[in-house]
């Protein structure tokens, strides 16, 4: 069966994201690129996504994920991918196939066609709030985007950054992250400074409140 041609960026990706730490690397070294061990990519609404199945041509498709994430797969319909990586979408697809009975041991392959916009938005005490972009090839940190907002302003709490993320089931998570300590390069604890930069994903919120004088 003959595959698609990967765009390099979008075939590392799918090495990280199938778990194939020691492929990924290598291919990075291949390629001569400074390029993480691991990535947090996720399929969001709007990606465009191909479906392959191999030795089963008929099966092709190229669809984009709605707004309910879900993209359509030929026999077995609608099927969510929002929120998953590649290889979590490849098996859900390939347990669809296999559970209705309609291939004995499908081998999906997913393929990235198009990207979504991947932003953060940046609001209350910084100097340039807005909507940011994330790096999809390397990752952005909590730390990292306080840093392309401007820093805080003068009368921002800092310690008490707050980042809301809405998960796959629609429940939203606060966290309380201590950002200007490690900044400041005051912060000695290593939980703390990690929790500082932890990576960030397209929809997440960043708040910074102000300081009460």
């Amino acid at each position: 069966m003959k595959r698609p041609a990967f765009n390099p960026i979008f075939r590392f990706l799918l090495l990280a994201a199938l778990g194939g730490g020691a492929a990924a690397g290598a291919w990075a070294q291949t390629a001569g690129s400074a390029a993480p061990a691991t990535l947090s990519f996720r399929i969001i609404t709007n990606d465009q996504i191909g479906v392959h199945v191999f030795g089963e041509e008929d099966l092709t498709t190229v669809q984009r994920v709605d707004a309910k994430g879900e993209i359509n797969c030929i026999l077995i319909n609608q099927i969510h991918i929002a929120g998953l990586t590649i290889a979590e979408a490849e098996r859900v697809i390939a347990d669809a196939y296999k559970s209705g009975q309609y291939l004995l041991h499908p081998i999906v392959t997913l393929s990235v066609e198009g990207l979504a916009p991947r932003e953060v938005s940046v609001q209350g005490m910084v100097k340039s709030p807005g909507r940011f972009d994330l790096k999809i090839e390397s990752g952005t940190t909590l730390l990292d985007i306080i840093s392309k907002a401007g820093g805080f302003t003068d009368t921002a709490q800092g310690k008490s950054v707050k980042l809301t993320r809405v998960g796959p089931d629609g429940t939203p998570q606060v966290f309380t992250r201590d950002v200007e300590s490690v900044m400041k390069g005051k912060e000695q604890d290593k939980e703390k400074i990690k929790e500082a930069n932890m990576l960030l994903e397209p929809g997440d919120v960043i708040y910074v409140p102000e300081r009460i004088i």
